[in-house]
């Protein structure tokens, strides 16, 4: 009996493979199956998706120009902002510009939490499933750019409005992104795996244009779909699986190296990192807003030539590179030495740091989770991956002052170390992911 049941066994793990490696083979190295026709709806259901990201972005950037005016404002307790800051799901615009007191600026900034946590799952995964292969990298990038710019943006205006009116204008991107919705496809892949076939082919054309041939990629996605659809839902024990096991550890990893190396405690504290430094917080602030915008943009439309592997490790060298020079500046500073380097070596270090983490560390690990999950675990796997993401930046953030008042210089040799760590991680772990099918990541991974 036992032996029945390994042949029959066998027999259905053959049938599941032999039509995803044959999925893998057949389009490799360039070949997208459809011509690439006029994709103009393309460009425009990523803007409409990307406006999540600049609405995220322009909720992680309230904090740091804001915190000190609410402060006062409202008569704060440093423990008290430090709680808002750091709540695991930020801002509701409204009950922000209407907050009398701590209460109703809590409830806001839990309100749209909720949004940011859904939008930095949701606008990846969309916009890489409705991407063709040879943008889909450009394209995904986008999210992260559309990030820094709604931070950069918070920045720079939270330097010249009062946090009341910045909080009303991060209404804006969400009213972009509910009248766009009224105009863009579903995703065609989510349309074919919940088994609307008229849909699926009407969606996939509008992205590819009404010219192109689009039979050879929808029967590639059908066909993989198909293929999934053998096997059994999946829940969160069967990631343990080892079909699983690789692209579970590759996007987990990566979330966390992109997390726990310091990011979100140097982006909420800049302002406040520059004025310990004895360097100006508004020059340093603007000149962080600045950098990160240009430098992200430079890695989106490089991502598909480039490589997501050699952007993510020259991005995680200049991070430890970044962290060793704030380091030695607040060495100096702690020890009364060098007092003029040791604002310069500051202002650099952080520079340094934010600009590498643009290149590639902010948008990269988004990119892949988006890449290698397949459909018939994505939701759940890209769940788990994105509560682990949002765990770890809380963390970053809760613990960022206190290891500032622990040692201001051992804080960035710490986060020098886990940025080393990943590295490792990276070198060892992340496959390169351009040029390639999500069908052909998948099944080659899986």
């Amino acid at each position: 009996m036992a032996i029945k049941e390994n042949v029959e066994r066998d027999v259905q793990k053959e049938e599941v493979r032999e039509p995803l490696m044959r999925v893998v083979e057949n389009k490799m190295d360039g070949e997208d199956g459809s011509s690439r026709g006029d994709q103009w709806m393309v460009y425009l259901s990523t803007f409409v998706a990307v406006c999540g990201s600049f609405e995220f972005g322009s909720c992680v950037g309230y904090s740091s120009p804001t915190q000190s005016a609410i402060r006062e404002d409202l008569g704060l307790t440093l423990a008290e902002a430090l709680r808002v800051s750091c709540a695991f799901c930020v801002v509701g615009w409204l009950a922000i510009y209407f907050s009398k007191g701590v209460l109703s600026l809590d409830i806001g900034r839990l309100a749209s939490g909720y949004g940011m946590g859904a939008f930095s799952y949701v606008v990846p995964v969309f916009v890489a499933e409705i991407a063709p292969k040879h943008l889909r990298g450009r394209l995904t990038a986008v999210n992260q750019l559309m990030i820094c710019i709604g931070g950069s943006m918070s920045f720079i205006f939270g330097v010249v409005v009062s946090w009341r009116d910045l909080a009303l204008i991060g209404i804006v991107p969400c009213a972009v992104t509910i009248l766009g919705l009224f105009f863009i496809p579903e995703s065609p892949r989510w349309l074919a795996k919940t088994g609307h076939q008229k849909d699926f082919e009407v969606a996939l054309q509008k992205l590819r244009g009404k010219d192109a041939d689009i039979s050879h990629e929808a029967a590639e996605i059908q066909d993989y779909i198909a293929t999934l659809e053998r096997l059994p839902k999946a829940k969160l024990l069967d990631f343990f699986q080892k079909r699983y096991l690789r692209s579970i550890i590759i996007a987990v990893g990566l979330m966390v190296c992109q997390q726990l190396g310091g990011i979100n405690g140097v982006c909420f504290y800049t302002s406040n990192i520059f004025k310990q430094a004895g360097f100006s917080p508004s020059v340093g602030t603007i000149s962080f807003a600045i950098l990160q915008v240009v430098v992200t943009g430079i890695g989106a439309s490089v991502m598909d030539k480039a490589g997501r592997k050699p952007l993510i490790l020259i991005s995680a060298s200049g991070l430890v590179l970044g962290c060793l020079l704030t380091a030695i500046s607040f060495f100096l500073k702690v020890h009364d030495l060098a007092h003029k380097a040791s604002p310069i070596l500051a202002v650099t270090g952080i520079l340094v740091y934010i600009g590498s983490f643009a290149i590639g560390m902010g948008a990269v690990p988004w990119v892949i989770m988006s890449e290698i999950f397949p459909i018939n675990i994505k939701g759940q796997a890209g769940s788990l991956a994105t509560l682990v993401n949002w765990f770890v930046a809380w963390l970053c953030s809760y613990t960022f002052n206190y290891l500032m008042s622990w040692s201001s210089y051992g804080t960035f040799i710490l986060y020098a170390a886990i940025n080393a760590l990943a590295i490792v991680f990276v070198v060892s772990m992340v496959p390169e992911t351009k040029g390639k099918t999500l069908e052909q990541i998948q099944g080659a991974i899986n």
